[in-house]
């Protein structure tokens, strides 16, 4: 069973190595010390306010993206069965005509997160008509929007216009997945995996943990783009 620190072994915290992500971490550092932790509890609030009051569906019939998440013995775990169980509820009432399972290889697993998605929804009979594609190189959720931006665009990076999509993850997830997808250029909506927000001390680690992860990616940009930081600006874009 996934420890309540798993979060901080993903995303982000990673890249604690890569000169750029240290750069923004500092940049947000600061702006935490001299707020007094303020400005944290202003992207709690955020990640807090999008898990809860997100819907789970998109108002319209949409591209579908959704989010892996680390295998257990190269099967979904309980917040990944989650995400398949409301693509399934999107496919059976017609509310997309194409999904993008996201997520390469775990480590240690033998396949990838979105191939175990796939077979997922095999074994549970997705409706016919519904185009199911996998991009299977990502490990983080950045990398997940930006290969399925190219997958999604027939003649290159720029010159095809992407369609709206709905972003499919867990609540305290989507705020997270929200910015990142702005950023890349994305229309997009947020659609909860679970029914409604339940708070226990888990789902309280990782509210806390998104909250970290938005404020670092968001204050880095931000510091990037006002001393013109092109090189940081473009990673995630």
């Amino acid at each position: 069973m996934p420890s309540i620190t798993t979060p901080f072994k993903r995303g982000p915290w990673r890249y604690l190595s890569d000169r750029d992500v240290l750069h923004a971490a500092v940049a947000a550092g600061v702006v935490f010390v001299l707020s007094l932790g303020l400005v944290w509890i202003g992207y709690l609030v955020h990640v807090w306010r999008t898990a809860a009051r997100s819907p789970v569906a998109p108002p319209e019939p949409m591209t579908v993206l959704v989010f892996g998440r680390r295998l257990v013995r190269d099967a979904p775990e309980k917040d990944y069965l989650q995400r398949l169980s409301r693509t399934l509820a999107l496919m059976r009432s017609q509310a997309t005509e194409r999904v993008l399972l996201l997520g390469g290889r775990s480590e240690g697993s033998l396949i990838s997160e979105a191939e175990a998605g796939r077979a997922w929804l095999a074994g549970h009979e997705w409706p016919p008509g519904i185009l199911v594609q996998m991009e299977q190189a990502s490990v983080d959720s950045l990398e997940n929007l930006r290969h399925a931006r190219s997958l999604l665009q027939e003649d290159g990076p720029v010159t095809t216009a992407l369609p709206p999509v709905a972003l499919v993850t867990s609540r305290y997830h989507l705020a997270r997945c929200q910015l990142l997808a702005r950023r890349l250029g994305f229309r997009s909506v947020p659609v909860a995996a679970e029914p409604t927000l339940k708070l226990d001390r888990r789902y309280v680690v990782r509210l806390l943990a998104e909250s970290g992860y938005l404020m670092w990616i968001d204050i880095g940009l931000r510091w990037a783009a006002l001393i013109g930081q092109r090189r940081i600006t473009a990673r995630v874009s």
